[in-house]
């Protein structure tokens, strides 16, 4: 029997590069399934089951979990709809910033290193510690609220009324990840052709014009990329939420992903947190496949 490195050396050219790609590619395939797959897999057997963190009892319930959240849960259309109105107000004023921010730093001026600096050092600050302290300012009568008072403004209080709360934490979410997007239409604007532009400014068009008819037609493959990556961000924000209103005032900022770590970690009650947690992963996907579809559909009309 032949050991395996005279087994490798008799091997054909082809088939030891081949061998040595599966190699390469193996620790990657071993992390998606220990680490990717196998949990997704696992959420959904714990969905069909009564499983308590606490007594470790387990027991089959098919589609219990999922009956109890569409028909007895009253929590779960509010919780849906926090969400909807999370993602509903992040993603748009998102991409309006973070477009604006990229047509303003792209221009070749004095101090715009700095102002790129500037916006994209949220992204990597740490998000424990950017909740903590927008926490603090947004607090009662200390922060903002004391700033404003100085000028004769009587400030909310913006954790602890529901309204308040969810723009609060829209728009300190928008602080924190807007550079990141800024920084990936300032890449996009850079490549862009300047002969359309400089043509169209020939024959006499605006600053308006050129924007809305050249630079944005251009722009929309990247507009389309952002635009579901922050869809697909805004349903995972977790901590940003539980540091600064822990779901409050009154599960005015339970959004989904919360609900499933309450559910799992507070009520110990793991089967109906794999349930929420199908959920999220469906419509996860789903906006996956529209963007994927978009994306088909818009390379398919370019062409």
């Amino acid at each position: 029997m032949q050991s395996p490195i005279r087994r490798y050396h008799s091997m054909s050219l082809a088939r030891k590069d081949e061998l040595i790609g599966y190699l390469f590619v193996a620790p990657q395939m071993l992390g998606f399934f220990v680490f990717v797959l196998g949990p997704i897999l696992a959420i959904f057997l714990f969905s069909t089951q009564e499983r308590n963190l606490l007594t470790g009892v387990v027991n089959p319930v098919e589609l219990a979990n999922f009956e109890y959240m569409l028909q007895s849960d009253r929590l779960f259309p509010k919780v849906l709809a926090n969400s909807l109105i999370f993602t509903s107000g992040l993603v748009p004023l998102n991409i309006v910033l973070a477009l604006i921010l990229a047509m303003l730093l792209t221009r070749k001026l004095r101090g715009m290193i700095f102002f790129r600096t500037l916006f994209f050092a949220p992204v990597v600050t740490s998000a424990v510690a950017w909740a903590i302290v927008w926490r603090f300012l947004l607090q009662g009568d200390q922060g903002i609220n004391q700033l404003l008072s100085g000028i004769g403004i009587d400030g909310p209080n913006w954790l602890r009324e529901p309204g308040w709360a969810m723009a609060s934490v829209i728009v300190t979410r928008v602080l924190k990840t807007v550079g990141l997007n800024m920084i990936i239409f300032m890449s996009a604007i850079q490549n862009l052709p300047r002969e359309y532009d400089e043509a169209a400014s020939v024959d006499g068009a605006n600053f308006s014009q050129i924007f809305f008819r050249i630079t944005l037609p251009q722009l929309a493959p990247t507009i389309l990329v952002v635009l579901v990556l922050t869809v697909i961000g805004s349903l995972q924000v977790f901590d940003h939420i539980l540091l600064m209103t822990n779901g409050g005032p009154a599960n005015a900022t339970a959004v989904l992903i919360y609900y499933i770590w309450f559910q799992a970690f507070k009520v110990f009650d793991i089967g109906y947190a794999s349930a929420l947690a199908v959920v999220l992963f469906v419509i996860v996907l789903t906006a996956t496949i529209i963007q994927w579809a978009l994306r088909r559909r818009f390379i398919y009309n370019e062409q």
